[in-house]
Formats: structure tokens, sequence, C-alpha cells
């Protein structure tokens, strides 16, 4: 019995470092493709953040799944090798004993995926929350720097104005010297709104790596539950029988 224990949580074990191999593997690509591909290919940030995230949760749910085809797999086999070597219960009393415990794992592993739905659904729901937040104040900081360079204009062309009526004679070089003003105010708005977009796609790529990494935690987390369970269903079966 303490053997077939011992076999069953290395081979667990295994399948976990696999798992999470297989896991970290999928969401470093992820990374990969979508921070390779410029900001041009996607509509909004928002669709951004929202297609990463819908990513990642595709790669938890595929994860979810292979942990559970493969471990219930597993039980199945021990259960029926411990029922029908070990103890030589009849054929009749191991199909009835597999069949409780995939029950057992399937209900167990519904529960899982759904709570695995939810927290990704919250998640994804939090981040949309607050990049529209970020994008709102971004907005705003926009339109107050676009007001304040249309004033500075203002000013500096009716400042030109008047001093090319009160000097007639330096009114062409005045001209010349508010078309410089102007276009030094534009380039500086220009910079400005530059320096923000930068400052939006650092605070995008900064929430989607955040998101990425809670996937992973959530992904990793998931596996070593369902294992657990999957183990102490199985050492219960073996202990009973």
């Amino acid at each position: 019995m303490i053997i077939i224990i011992i076999i069953i949580i290395i081979i667990i074990i295994i399948i976990i470092i696999i798992i999470i191999i297989i896991t970290i593997t999928f969401i470093i690509i992820i990374i990969i493709i979508i921070m390779s591909m410029p900001w041009s290919y996607h509509a909004t940030a928002v669709e951004h953040v929202a297609a990463a995230s819908a990513a990642a949760v595709v790669v938890v749910v595929l994860v979810v799944v292979v942990v559970v085809v493969v471990l219930v797999v597993v039980v199945v086999v021990v259960v029926v090798v411990v029922a029908v070597k070990v103890v030589e219960v009849s054929a009749a009393a191991a199909v009835v004993v597999v069949v409780v415990v995939v029950v057992v794992v399937v209900v167990v592993v519904v529960v899982v995926v759904v709570v695995v739905i939810v927290v990704e659904v919250v998640v994804v729901v939090v981040v949309v929350a607050v990049v529209v937040v970020v994008v709102v104040v971004v907005v705003v900081v926009v339109v107050v720097v676009v007001v304040v360079v249309v004033v500075v204009v203002v000013v500096i062309v009716v400042v030109v104005l008047v001093v090319a009526v009160i000097n007639s004679s330096n009114s062409s070089s005045s001209r010349s010297g508010c078309s410089s003003s102007s276009s030094s105010s534009s380039s500086s708005g220009s910079s400005s709104t530059n320096s923000i977009s930068c400052s939006i796609n650092i605070i995008i790529i900064i929430i989607f790596l955040v998101v990425v990494l809670v996937e992973a935690v959530v992904a990793v987390v998931v596996v070593i539950v369902v294992v657990v369970v999957v183990v102490v269903v199985v050492v219960v079966v073996v202990v009973v029988v």
C-alpha cells in the first residue's frame, strides 16, 4: 500500500512539474507574440489588454483541462489496479469503485473550473476598469494641454499683431517671430502629447504584465488544488479498499 501511494505521489509531482513548465512556456510565448506586435495592430489600448487577458484565460482553461484528463486517467488506472490485483475484488466491485471515484473527481473539477472562470472574469473586469480610468485621465490631461497650447498661441498672435500695428516697419519680422514662436509652442505641445502617449503605453504594458502574472499564479494554484484533491481521493480509496 505504502509503495503504491509513494508511486502515485511521484507520478503526480512529475505531472505538476510538466504542467507548470507548459503553462509558463505558453504564457511567455503569448507575451512575446503580443508585445512584439506594433501598437498600430490594435484599435485601442482596451482591446490590447482584453486580447491579452482572453489569451491568458484560454491558456488557464487548457491547462485545467489537461490536468483533469491526466489525473482522471491516473486515478482510474490506480483504482483498478489496486482493486483487482491487490485486494482481489470482483470486476463489478472494481467498476463501482471506479465510477464513484470518477464522479467525485468530475464534481471537484467542475467546481474548480467555475471558480477559475469567476476569478478570470473578475480580473478582466478590474483590468478594463483600470484602463478606462487611465484613458479618461489621459484624455482630460490632453485636453488641458491642448487648451493651454491654444491659449499660448492666441496670446502670442495677439501680442505680435499689436506690435505690428505699433511698429509697422518691423511687422514682417514680428510675424516671422510669431511664426517661429507658434511653431515652437506647437512643437512643445506635440512633445507633451507624445510624452503622454508613451506614458499610456508604459502603463498598459505594466497592467498587461500584472494580468499575465495573475493568470500564471491562478493556473499554478488550480493545478495544485486539483492534484491535492486527487491525491486525497486516491489515498482514501486505497486505505478504504
